[in-house]
């Protein structure tokens, strides 16, 4: 039996297991830093108690850790932490009550784009959950896949941006092209400003300790979309969609798509957009946790419970790293 600190206590509650979980499965190897902090919040009474007085909306991980660290807690083992983090509670709380979990991560294109490569073109492109709009330039950055014999593919847009996608690749071929654009857009309920330095800062807080090239990415990706902003509507997805489809060019094929986003909806409100998808001519790609669509579970090896499922109209066609950092085709 482990022993326990002296401040831990085991609890079954839901928010213990939310954070037992996250450091089980979604931070473990990507971030031993949350992965400590996790694990010791899950067995910690006191700290518990704390973020369950805040919505349950609101007690995600991802989500109070990035507000702990805008409150300056420092990252160390959470033995080191907590003392800091209760006493700064307050200040804690006020920033998860007025954020969101809003990651921008401009790498999610890295696996999109296997997909946008073989649509006929020219594109326009309709994300929905868009935060800053950072993964609606996909033509914009440049990308080195890697298989598994150590092959690197390069594709470097006409311009260069600083922003650099790696991706390893499995079972499927590199694109060999970046798409034309010619057009997108977005949906968010809190769109936000990407030349907006407060914008920024949040942004970065809620990337990964270690995640060094996550950090230099995004700045990178903001000064792209701050250059040439795409209009992104405010207001929720199931009552703009339709009208924000219609604003796209005729005669572009419109790729409507999502990066784990389907989550945060209502099972409903979630199968309302399905019915949309299926009804609409759009291509639709959706990037999301397994949890999302219950029937894509089969597919995911147990190990893997963290990836994300690419599927296209439906179907899916490959597991993604929730960061883009990989592809393996189906």
């Amino acid at each position: 039996m482990t022993d326990l600190p002296s401040w831990g206590v085991a609890s079954d509650s839901p928010t213990a297991q939310h954070y037992r979980t996250f450091g089980a499965l979604e931070a473990r190897g990507s971030s031993a830093a949350y992965e400590g902090w996790a694990r010791g919040i899950a067995d910690d009474a006191q700290m518990l108690a704390l973020i369950d007085e805040l919505p349950r909306a609101k007690r995600q991980a991802n989500l109070v850790f990035a507000a702990m660290r805008v409150a300056e807690v420092p990252v160390v083992p959470w033995r080191d932490a907590r003392d800091t983090a209760i006493a700064r509670w307050p200040r804690i709380r006020d920033v998860a009550l007025t954020h969101a979990t809003q990651t921008n991560e401009a790498a999610r294109c890295a696996v999109l784009l296997p997909q946008l490569a073989c649509i006929p073109g020219p594109l326009a492109l309709l994300e929905v959950g868009a935060s800053a709009g950072l993964c609606l330039y996909p033509d914009r950055y440049a990308y080195r896949y890697t298989d598994d014999g150590g092959t690197v593919a390069a594709l470097d847009p006409a311009e260069r941006s600083g922003v650099v996608i790696d991706c390893r690749l499995e079972n499927a071929e590199p694109p060999s092209r970046l798409p034309e654009v010619v057009w997108r857009g977005g949906i968010d309920l809190n769109p936000l400003d990407p030349a907006d330095p407060d914008t920024l800062a949040w942004l970065d807080a809620l990337v990964w300790p270690e995640h060094e090239d996550r950090r230099v990415r995004l700045r990178a990706a903001m000064a792209v979309a701050a250059s040439d902003p795409a209009p992104i509507r405010a207001g929720d997805l199931n009552d703009l969609i339709a009208d924000a489809a219609a604003s796209a060019p005729a005669d572009a094929t419109l790729v409507v798509f999502h990066t784990a986003v389907l989550a945060y909806l209502s099972p409903e409100d979630r199968e309302r957009f399905r019915r949309t998808m299926v009804d609409t001519d759009a291509v639709w790609l959706s990037n999301e946790g397994i949890g999302v669509f219950p029937e894509f579970e089969r597919i995911v090896p147990p190990g893997e419970r963290h990836r994300f499922v690419l599927a296209v109209d439906g179907e899916p066609v490959a597991l993604t790293h929730p960061h883009g950092r990989s592809y393996r085709g189906l």
